[in-house]
């Protein structure tokens, strides 16, 4: 082979190698400060009753741990959002390898609550499927994150 080809060679694997590194270094940022967002536009504050309702019939109270190392810990709903992850201001402080710092939150709205993947590396599965969007949660069905397992029961 010629000079030229071989220094081509070289500066080619020399410029997938940098993409590789700036990929991990993107990973690991994303994964300790959470995926960057624009800032929301400013909605005009809703007025919300202040007395707590208690759960309706059929909705769920209590988000328990089925597996995992926490397994056994309930958490009571309330009308605030429930966050998931190993950063210590969240809800649910999981000591996982698997979990992101912000991995995932839970919400009730209109009645439901709802799963929301934060943009963690390993994703969240409600049941089987991954979590790609805000979605519903029906009671007694499984949500993943890393090896830990949690569901809503009334």
């Amino acid at each position: 082979m010629s000079e030229l080809t071989l220094l081509l060679i070289r500066l080619a694997f020399l410029a997938v190698l940098w993409f590789f590194v700036i990929a991990a270094v993107g990973v690991i940022r994303t994964d300790l400060f959470g995926p960057r967002t624009a800032p929301a536009p400013a909605r005009k504050p809703v007025k919300q009753p202040r007395s707590v309702s208690k759960p309706k019939k059929g909705e769920p109270r209590q988000l328990i741990v089925t597996g995992g190392p926490l397994q056994g810990t309930i958490i009571n709903l309330t009308e605030t959002p429930i966050t998931i992850g190993r950063a210590n201001d969240a809800t649910l402080v999981l000591s996982d390898d698997y979990a992101s710092s912000r991995h995932a939150r839970l919400f009730p709205q209109d009645g439901q609550w709802i799963v929301e993947d934060l943009g963690s590396t390993n994703g969240t599965f409600l049941e089987r499927s991954k979590v790609t969007r805000p979605t519903p949660v029906p009671l007694g069905v499984p949500i993943r994150i890393g090896k830990t397992v949690i569901e809503l029961r009334k």
